[in-house]
C-alpha cells in the first residue's frame, strides 16, 4: 500500500469515527423528563379470566411532539404480558425475565404537545399493591441504542374500587380495613410492664428478684479465658451505653461450667453484681444478649449516666440449634452496612445462621479470584447494546449502573470482614451458589468470558468454565420468565466452575477463621423443557448408564455436586427439590423423597407449604424420609410477603400475607394444628390436611431448626429491607429459641385457643413496651414497620386500638395529617360526622401509615335530619 492510499484511508477512518462520535453525543429525539407517565389497574379478573387489565397513560408536557417512530420504552413488570399489538398502534414485546418494551407500529401518530396517550395491557394473575406495578421505565432511541433515558415523572395510581382490588370471584376482602384490624387486635390485653418476661426471647426459666442493680460506670469484668470473646463484646457494649467509661464498682463475672451444654447459660442479676455461667463462649454470648434485653430500651438512644437492671435469675438454652435468617442480595443488592446491621439484630435475638443468597438470575454478588467476569458482568445491571457487558435491568433497576440496587458486589475483603464479624457473634454464614437453575448471572458471565478469550485466540481457556452448551436449542421459561438461566449439567466445565468457586469460598472462610460445614447449592425451580435439545445432554444420556432421561440428569448433577463437596469435607445444603425424585402415580406426574441422598446428610430448606395448594406436608415427608429439614415455609416465614392486603403495603402475596402473628403461631412439629387461613386469606377448611403425612418421632429428630427468609425482588433499598424484616424477625427468634409453648401442646381446642391468646398478648406487649423501642434506638434506629391502628365506630363514637400495646396512637379530627404533636388517643372519641385520621407512633416518633375513618352520625340523629 502506498502512503497516499494509506493517508486517504486514515482520513476516511477518522471522518467516520468523528461522525459516529457526533451521533453518539447528539441530543435524543425527545427529553424523557417531559413525558409524564402514570399506571393504574383497571380491572382484576378481566373478562372473567385469571388476568388483569392495566393502563399506562403518557402525557407530553413538552413543546414538541413525542415522536411517532424511532423509540422503545423499556420497563420491568413482575407479571407476564403476552407479546402483542395493542389497540393504540403500540406493540408490547417481552425481552427476557421481567423486562419488556413498548414500541410504535406503522400508523402510530406520536403524542402532540399537551396531549396524552392511554396504552392498555393484559397481564396474568392479578395486581393488588403498588409493588405489582411496572417499574424502571426508560426510553431508548434508535439512533442511540446503547443509552437509556429514565422516565422519572412516573406515578402509580392507587387502586380504590372493588374491581381494582378483588382478585377473583369469591375474593372476600378488597383490602384490610381499620375495622378488620380492630377486630384482630381485640384479643390483645394490655399487660403492665412489670408483669412481662424480663428477657427476650423467652428463657427456659426465670425468676424476678425484689432487688435491682444500678450501673453508673463500666463495670469490672472478670471472665474465664475461654469466655474472653463474650467479655470483650460486653465491655464494648457497656462502654457505648455509659458516659463513664471506667471506675465502675460493679463486677460482672463470666465463668465456664462444663456441666452445661455449649449453648446454655445461667444469668443472675443482684444488687451487688452480675454472674454468668456458660458451657462455652457461645452460651456466654447468649447470656450477654439476655443481659442487653434487661437494659431499658430508651437507654440505647445516647450514653447514659446510669442504668437500672431488674434483679433476675435466668436458666436458659435454645430449643433449636439452627436459628436462621436468609437475605437475598442478588435480586437487589444490599451492601456491607446492611449485612452488619442484620447481623447485629440477629445477634441480639440469638439467631445463629445467616443464609447468604449471593447468586441468582439477576446478580452474582461475591468476588471470586480468577473469575473477574462474575462481578464485572454478573454484578452489574443496566442497558447496553451488547449483552456481554452486563445483565439487563430487573426489578426496576433502570438503565444506569450507578446508584441502583441492580449493581454491586462484595469484594473478597468485604466478605472476609463480614465472616469475622459474624463469627465473633456466634453466627455461621451459609453461602449459596444457586445451581443449576436460577443461575443466569453466572451463566452469562461465563459466556462473556468465553467470547472474550475466544476472540483472543485462547480456545481452551474460553471453554474452561463455560456453563452453556452453545448448541442447545431447548425451549423453556423459568418461573421468573428467563429462557437462558440454567447451567448445563452435562458439561465437565460446569463442575470445574463449581469446584473453582467452592475452593475460593473455602479459602475465604479459612482466612476469616469462620466455620464452614455446608454450602447451599440451590436446586429450586429448574423449568420444564430444559436440556431436552442440548447435544451435550443427549450425548450424556446415551453414554451414562444411570441417565436414561432428562429427569435423571437432575440426580446425576447432585451426585457430582455431592462428591465435590465431600472431597472438601463439606456437606450439601439445598432447596427441597434437591431431595425430590420425579416419578408417576396412576399415570400422572408425582414427586417423592429421593432415596439416593437421604443418608448423605443433605440439609434441605423446604419452602413449599403454601396452605391450600396441596404440598403442605412436604417438610414432614422429607424429614420422615431421613433428610435434614430446615422449616422455611412461605406461609409463615417468607418476610417478602406483604404484611396485609393493602395497596400501600409493599411485597408479594402469592404465599399469603405474612404479619408477625404468622411466625409466632407456627408450631414446628405440627403446623397443621395452628394454621388459620389459606394462601388467599380464607379460613382453613377441615379437609385441607386430610390425608397429609404427619411428622414421626424419627422425622422430628431430622429437623434442626427454622428459618426466616427475605427475598429481594421488591426490596429496593436499606429502608425497605428493614421494614420487611422487622419486626417479623422477632417472632421467628421467639419460635426458634423458646421452648415448645404450652398452648401448642394443649389438645382441647378451646383451651388451646385461650392459652394462645394469652401468650400472644404477652408477646405483643413485649414488642410494644420493650423491643420496638429498643430497635428504635439500637444502631441509630432500625426502620421497623409500625402497625396501623385499628378502629371501629358506633353511635358517633370512634374507638381505636393497636397491635402492640405501649405504642402511641395520635389523631386529628380536622382532616389534617397526624404528627408527633397531635393529640394522644386515650379512649373513645366523640366524632359524629367527622373524618378522623389516626397514626401509631413509637416513643421516638417512628410512625405507621395513616388510617382515615369517616364517623357516621348516630342513627337517631340521621332520623331527626330526615324528619
Amino acid at each position: 500500500m502506498n502512503r497516499y492510499n494509506y493517508l486517504g484511508k486514515l482520513l476516511t477512518g477518522l471522518l467516520l469515527l468523528l461522525t459516529a462520535s457526533s451521533k453518539a453525543q447528539q441530543a435524543p429525539s425527545f427529553d424523557a423528563s417531559q413525558l409524564r407517565t402514570s399506571w393504574e389497574v383497571v380491572e382484576n379478573n378481566y373478562k372473567g379470566g385469571m388476568n388483569f387489565l392495566s393502563n399506562f397513560t403518557f402525557v407530553n408536557t413538552a413543546k414538541k411532539p413525542f415522536p411517532a417512530r424511532g423509540w422503545k420504552l423499556y420497563f420491568n413488570f413482575v407479571r407476564m404480558v403476552k407479546p402483542e399489538e395493542l389497540p393504540s398502534r403500540i406493540k408490547v414485546e417481552h425481552v427476557n425475565g421481567d423486562l419488556y418494551y413498548l414500541t410504535p407500529l406503522e400508523g402510530f401518530k406520536g403524542i402532540a404537545p399537551g396531549d396524552s396517550l392511554k396504552v392498555g395491557m393484559v397481564g396474568d394473575a392479578w395486581a393488588v399493591n403498588f409493588t405489582d406495578a411496572p417499574s424502571g421505565l426508560y426510553l431508548v432511541w434508535d439512533e442511540q441504542p446503547a443509552k437509556g433515558y429514565s422516565v422519572r415523572d412516573y406515578e402509580i395510581r392507587p387502586s380504590t374500587t372493588a374491581k381494582q382490588l378483588l382478585r377473583y370471584p369469591g375474593d372476600k376482602t378488597a383490602v384490610i380495613t381499620p375495622t378488620d384490624i380492630f377486630k384482630q387486635n381485640s384479643v390483645i390485653k394490655d399487660i403492665p410492664l412489670a408483669d412481662l418476661p424480663p428477657v427476650f426471647p423467652t428463657p427456659v426459666e426465670y425468676q424476678k428478684k425484689g432487688s435491682s442493680l444500678v450501673i453508673d460506670a463500666v463495670p469490672v469484668i472478670d471472665a474465664d479465658q475461654e469466655l474472653e470473646n463474650s467479655a470483650t463484646f460486653l465491655k464494648n457494649e457497656l462502654s457505648a451505653l455509659l458516659s463513664k467509661k471506667s471506675g465502675g464498682k460493679t463486677t460482672i463475672s463470666l465463668k465456664k461450667d462444663a456441666s452445661l451444654n455449649a449453648d446454655a447459660y445461667t444469668l443472675e442479676v443482684n444488687a451487688d453484681g452480675i454472674k454468668i455461667t456458660a458451657g462455652s463462649d457461645e452460651g456466654a454470648f447468649y447470656a450477654v444478649q439476655s443481659l442487653r434485653t434487661l437494659i431499658p430500651p430508651a437507654a440505647w438512644a445516647a450514653p447514659q449516666r446510669s442504668v437500672t437492671l431488674t434483679g433476675v435469675k435466668v436458666k436458659d438454652y435454645p430449643r433449636f440449634g439452627y436459628r436462621a435468617f436468609m437475605i437475598d442480595v442478588s435480586r437487589n443488592f444490599h451492601n456491607k452496612r446492611d449485612i452488619i446491621r442484620i447481623l447485629d439484630a440477629m445477634a441480639l435475638y440469638k439467631l445463629n445462621v445467616l443464609h447468604f443468597h449471593f447468586s441468582d438470575d439477576e446478580g452474582w454478588r461475591l468476588e471470586i479470584p480468577g473469575l473477574p467476569e462474575l462481578t464485572a458482568v454478573g454484578a452489574k445491571r443496566g442497558h447496553s447494546a451488547d449483552w456481554r457487558d452486563m445483565l439487563p435491568p430487573s426489578y426496576g433497576s433502570g438503565p444506569d449502573t450507578t446508584n441502583t440496587a441492580g449493581t454491586g458486589y462484595f469484594s473478597r475483603n468485604d466478605f472476609i470482614e463480614i465472616l469475622k464479624y459474624a463469627t465473633a457473634r456466634h453466627i455461621k454464614v451459609l453461602p449459596e451458589i444457586e445451581s443449576p437453575g436460577h443461575a443466569r448471572a453466572a451463566v452469562k458471565s461465563m459466556e462473556s468470558r468465553y467470547y472474550k478469550l475466544k476472540a483472543a485466540g485462547n480456545e481452551a481457556g474460553a471453554k474452561e468454565y463455560l456453563l452453556t452448551d452453545l448448541e442447545d436449542k431447548s425451549d423453556y421459561h423459568s418461573v421468573q420468565y428467563w429462557n437462558d438461566n440454567v447451567m448445563n449439567v452435562a458439561l465437565p466445565s460446569t463442575y470445574h466452575f463449581l469446584e473453582k468457586v467452592i475452593t475460593e469460598i473455602q479459602a475465604m472462610y479459612k482466612e476469616a477463621g469462620a466455620p464452614l460445614t455446608h454450602i447451599h447449592m440451590g436446586g429450586d425451580e429448574v423449568p420444564g423443557g430444559v436440556f431436552e435439545k442440548s447435544p451435550a445432554c443427549i450425548a450424556l444420556m446415551k453414554s451414562e448408564p444411570g441417565v436414561k432421561n432428562v429427569n435423571d440428569l437432575w440426580y446425576y448433577y447432585y451426585r457430582k455436586v455431592n462428591n465435590i463437596l465431600k472431597a472438601k469435607g463439606l456437606t450439601v445444603a439445598g432447596w427441597e427439590e434437591a431431595g425430590m425424585r420425579k416419578t408417576a402415580m396412576g399415570g400422572a406426574p408425582h414427586s417423592i423423597p429421593n432415596p439416593d441422598f437421604a443418608n448423605d446428610n443433605f440439609q434441605l430448606n423446604v419452602w413449599n407449604n403454601v396452605i391450600g395448594e396441596g404440598q403442605e406436608d412436604l417438610s414432614y415427608r422429607l424429614a420422615n424420609a431421613g433428610y435434614k429439614v430446615v422449616l422455611s415455609g412461605v406461609s409463615n416465614f417468607y418476610f417478602d410477603m406483604a404484611y396485609m392486603k393493602s395497596f400501600d403495603e409493599p411485597g408479594f402475596y402469592w404465599g399469603g400475607f405474612v404479619d408477625v402473628d404468622k411466625p409466632f403461631y407456627f408450631i414446628p412439629f405440627d403446623y397443621y394444628k395452628n394454621a388459620k387461613v389459606d394462601a388467599r386469606g380464607n379460613p382453613i377448611k377441615p379437609e385441607t390436611f386430610a390425608g397429609k403425612d404427619r411428622l414421626t418421632e424419627y422425622g422430628a429428630r431430622n429437623i434442626p431448626g427454622i428459618q426466616g427468609l427475605l427475598w429481594s425482588e421488591t426490596v429496593i433499598n436499606s429502608e425497605r429491607m428493614e421494614y420487611m424484616m422487622l419486626p417479623k424477625l422477632l417472632p421467628l427468634a421467639e419460635r426458634a429459641w423458646a421452648q415448645d409453648p404450652a398452648w401448642a401442646r394443649e389438645q382441647e381446642p378451646m383451651k388451646a385457643e385461650t392459652m394462645y391468646n394469652e401468650a400472644w398478648s404477652v408477646f405483643c406487649n413485649v414488642m410494644g413496651k420493650k423491643e420496638m423501642q429498643r430497635l428504635d434506638n439500637l444502631n441509630g434506629g432500625y426502620n421497623t414497620r409500625v402497625p396501623n391502628a385499628g378502629a371501629k365506630t358506633e353511635n358517633g363514637v370512634l374507638t381505636a386500638n393497636v397491635q402492640f400495646p405501649g405504642l402511641i396512637i395520635r389523631y386529628t379530627v380536622n382532616g389534617e395529617e397526624p404528627t408527633s404533636k397531635s393529640p394522644v388517643y386515650n379512649g373513645p372519641i366523640q366524632a359524629a360526622g367527622k373524618t378522623v385520621k389516626l397514626k401509631v407512633y413509637t416513643t421516638k416518633g417512628h410512625a405507621s401509615k395513616t388510617i382515615t375513618v369517616k364517623v357516621p352520625q348516630p342513627d337517631n340523629q340521621l332520623k331527626n335530619k330526615k324528619l
